[in-house]
């Protein structure tokens, strides 16, 4: 099987696009700067020395600037929260807009996607804690 290692997720301001994710989630951002085509990298969890996650099953990605004649560009991520209620609320105060209601999906957790201040789609899912 090939697992997913990273994520991607195009903005029209990288910067604002940064202040929501480390404000609604707590996730680490840094530039890469104009030599880098002003890619941001983003940690949303413990890394080792090479930047590697080190909890299994965890990734962390990149944040890159929206381009008129690259079609395409769109994230495909949900992101797990231990209380999806409290999200939702700082989701909405970040600027985020919450697309309806929160479901239940059977045997996983409770899920809702939202818009973020970038027009992306992303997900939420608060999962079933096992015993």
């Amino acid at each position: 099987m090939n697992p997913v290692v990273h994520f991607e997720m195009p903005a029209d301001d990288t910067k604002r696009m940064s202040d929501f994710y480390t404000n609604v989630f707590g996730w680490q951002t840094q530039s890469m700067g104009k030599e880098m085509e002003n890619y941001v990298v983003v940690s949303t969890t413990e890394a080792d020395k090479n930047g590697r996650p080190t909890v299994p099953g965890t990734i962390n990605g990149g944040f890159y600037p929206k381009e008129a004649n690259q079609p395409g560009q769109y994230p495909s991520v949900v992101i797990a929260v231990d209380d999806i209620k409290e999200h939702i609320k700082k989701v909405i105060s970040a600027g985020g807009k919450v697309l309806g209601e929160p479901i239940e999906i059977p045997g996983v957790g409770q899920y809702v996607s939202f818009f973020d201040t970038e027009g992306n789609r992303v997900s939420i899912l608060q999962p079933i804690m096992s015993a």
